[in-house]
C-alpha cells in the first residue's frame, strides 16, 4: 500500500514541477510522512499533511485510502470484513490511481486468503512458523563450512529443541 501511495506522489510531484511549481511545494519534504500512519504524525509534520489533505491532489487521495484501509483489521466478523474489503477494493478502483488499482486487484485476487484470517477469529497467527523459518536461517548459515549434511542436521535438532551442543561435531580417533 505504502508503495502505491509512493508511487502516486512521485508521478504527480514530476507532473506539477513541468506545469505548476507553487502546487509542487505541497508535496515537497512530504515522502515520509505519507509513509506513516495517520496517527503517528505529529508536529510541522502533521500540519503539511493536513495542508496537503485539503487540496485536491492525488496524492492526498491516495493516502486517503491507504488510512482508510487499516480499518479492515480492526473487525471481529468475517461478512463486515468482506463487505469492507468489498467496498474498499470499489473506490479504489473508481479512483483513477493506477497504483491502487493493482493494489485493489492484487486483494480481490487474495481475498478468500485474507478472510481467512476472520474466519480463524484471529487466533491463529503464522508467527511461530516464521519465528523457526528464521531460526533455521541462522543455524544454517552457522553450520556454513561443514562437511555433511548429517551435522548440520544434528546441529538443528540440538538449536531447536534447545539439547546442549556438543563440544565438537568431528569424531576423532
Amino acid at each position: 500500500m505504502n508503495q502505491a501511495v509512493d508511487q502516486v506522489r512521485r508521478a504527480e510531484s514530476s507532473r506539477l514541477r513541468t506545469g505548476n511549481q507553487q502546487k509542487a511545494q505541497r508535496l515537497k519534504h512530504l515522502r515520509w510522512t505519507l509513509l506513516r500512519r495517520g496517527s503517528r504524525v505529529r508536529g510541522r509534520a502533521r500540519q503539511k499533511l493536513e495542508a496537503l489533505l485539503a487540496s485536491q491532489l492525488a496524492t492526498a487521495r491516495a493516502w486517503k485510502l491507504k488510512e482508510a484501509f487499516s480499518h479492515f483489521w480492526t473487525y471481529r466478523s468475517l461478512p463486515w470484513a468482506q463487505a469492507f474489503l468489498d467496498y474498499w477494493c470499489t473506490r479504489a478502483m473508481r479512483s483513477r490511481l493506477e497504483p491502487l488499482k493493482k493494489v485493489a486487484k492484487m486483494l480481490r485476487a487474495h481475498e478468500e486468503l485474507l478472510l481467512n484470517w476472520f474466519r480463524a477469529k484471529g487466533e491463529i497467527s503464522n508467527g511461530i512458523v516464521e519465528g523457526l523459518n528464521n531460526k533455521i536461517r541462522v543455524v544454517t548459515r552457522r553450520c556454513y563450512g561443514l562437511r555433511t549434511y548429517k551435522t548440520m542436521e544434528i546441529a538443528l535438532y540440538h538449536n531447536l529443541g534447545r539439547l546442549p551442543e556438543p563440544e565438537s561435531t568431528h569424531r576423532f580417533c
